[in-house]
């Protein structure tokens, strides 16, 4: 009987294994697909709203006099108030058993979400009487996303923490067509306001001056100058949306400015160029607030620094800018050991450049590095330029049927890293993947994950020992 036990125990927790390594490869995956939300937001966790959708049983519930902890388990039996979804697996009025080790006390009140019928596993949120009212409303809200956020703006700076981290989250994970749909609904001088605070979390101020962006005017330009050129670094917190900010509000005007501060100016931090840089890339791939050709100007100005270059050319390459091909080989030519990782972007934007110059100076880099034109050959598909016309902006509503993109769905593209000989990762952009690198990808996966599947199946059902014995007494 023993044994039987433990074989079930091990083929429920192999199963368990598998299906983490599902989700894991689901979620793995979806960072190959556009991600239609805040560029410069990042959710901290799912949502209720997304929690509730995904599990098997939502209910409130409550403790009552009964509710004793076993001390051991920490086991605790809550009365159902209310089935929030699940009604075919849990009724109000019934009694479930929920492993909980907070407060006690009765009457105290949860969202318990469920999983795994009919013997479900359950999970206990507590709630206070405010967010028990929250969590009602989640559940009745319309699938209409601008309906949602009209709701879940009231909540972004309230005094429980839960309701004030959802909210945002929700935001986080918002289309910006439908963020832009908010502007009427907007308190411009609440964002105002909030974006002073010199307390605020870079991630909430983040949030907010993508608000302002979109509700904004010419009258906040001083102040945002004021916060780009100021010297706490309170005030130029989430800068790289600040700055984004500024160029939609102040236009390609702005760009003065952007270009003397962390462009230009080689004794800016890394981290200050970089966000001026996402804020530039941003405005690229977004928005048609400012032309591409006064934002290639922009990050010209980036390749006099040998050591930050390799961060823009892979853009003037998406762009069609064709214009620095003498440039980028003397950087090449010139690279030392402590920044010979822009040789792999130079050699794909000459590879990408449509002119007779461009397969000259290849011919000519092959002779001084043949390794690094082979890495780039290796690894990286001919980069394909963007049209040169800029695409709908998030910031503009789309009209039908028009396929969105975001600037976040540029950068999971542009964070694939390349190692450089330093240590540092760059936002060194992927180009699109070729059909042949595609499926050279698909099959390494697949033989990667078939591996993972077949490795843990042979660990929990104990294969792996009787392969060992059966060697011994072989």
């Amino acid at each position: 009987m023993t044994i039987l036990h433990t074989n079930v125990r091990r083929q429920r927790f192999a199963t368990r294994g598998l299906t983490l390594l599902l989700v894991f490869s689901v979620i793995m995956g979806s960072w190959l697909k556009p991600v239609l939300a805040c560029p410069f937001c990042s959710a901290v966790s799912q949502t209720i709203r997304q929690e509730i959708g995904v599990m098997d049983a939502v209910v409130l519930a409550e403790t009552t006099l009964e509710s004793i902890r076993n001390e051991e388990s920490g086991e605790v039996k809550m009365r159902v108030v209310r089935v929030l979804k699940g009604e075919e697996h849990v009724a109000a009025e019934t009694f479930v058993t929920v492993v909980y080790f907070g407060e006690l006390e009765a009457g105290r009140r949860f969202m318990l979400s469920g999983v795994d019928p009919p013997n479900i596993q359950w999970s206990a949120l507590p709630l206070t009487k405010e967010s028990e009212a929250y969590v009602l409303n989640v559940t009745q809200l319309p699938d209409d996303g601008l309906e949602r956020l009209k709701f879940f703006q009231k909540f972004l700076q309230s005094e429980d923490p839960m309701l004030s981290r959802d909210s945002y989250d929700e935001f986080a994970i918002t289309p910006y067509p439908i963020v832009q749909s908010l502007k009427p609904f907007m308190n411009h001088a609440e964002l105002v306001s909030w974006i002073q605070e010199p307390e605020m979390p870079a991630d909430r101020k983040r949030l907010y001056l993508t608000m302002l962006g979109v509700c904004g005017s010419k009258s906040d330009v001083p102040m945002l100058e004021k916060m780009l050129t100021g010297t706490e670094p309170s005030a130029r917190s989430g800068l790289d949306a600040l700055i984004a900010c500024y160029l939609i509000l102040a236009g390609e005007d702005g760009l003065e400015l952007v270009n003397e501060q962390f462009l230009a100016n080689k004794q800016a931090p890394y981290a200050d160029t970089y966000a001026a840089i996402m804020a530039i890339r941003f405005h690229g791939t977004e928005t048609d607030k400012i032309p591409r050709s006064a934002l290639v100007k922009s990050l010209h100005l980036v390749l006099d620094r040998k050591d930050l270059a390799d961060l823009v050319i892979p853009d003037l390459s998406r762009w069609g800018d064709w214009s620095q091909i003498d440039r980028l080989v003397n950087l090449f030519v010139e690279a030392e050991e402590d920044n010979n990782w822009v040789r792999v972007p130079v050699v794909n934007y000459l590879r990408a450049c449509p002119k007779p110059e461009a397969e000259a100076a290849l011919e000519k880099l092959q002779k001084i590095d043949p390794d690094s034109i082979r890495r780039a050959s290796s690894f990286f598909p001919i980069p394909i330029p963007q049209p040169a016309s800029q695409p709908d902006t998030s910031f503009r509503m789309p009209k039908k049927n028009d396929r969105l993109a975001s600037a976040q769905t540029v950068a999971v593209v542009d964070f694939l890293p390349v190692i450089r000989g330093s240590g540092r990762y760059p936002a060194a952009a992927m180009p699109p993947v070729s059909p042949a690198n595609l499926a050279k990808m698909v099959v390494v996966s697949l033989m990667a994950f078939a591996t993972m599947v077949i490795s843990l199946y042979l660990i929990l059902s104990g294969g792996t020992r009787r392969l060992v014995l059966a060697e011994q007494h072989g």
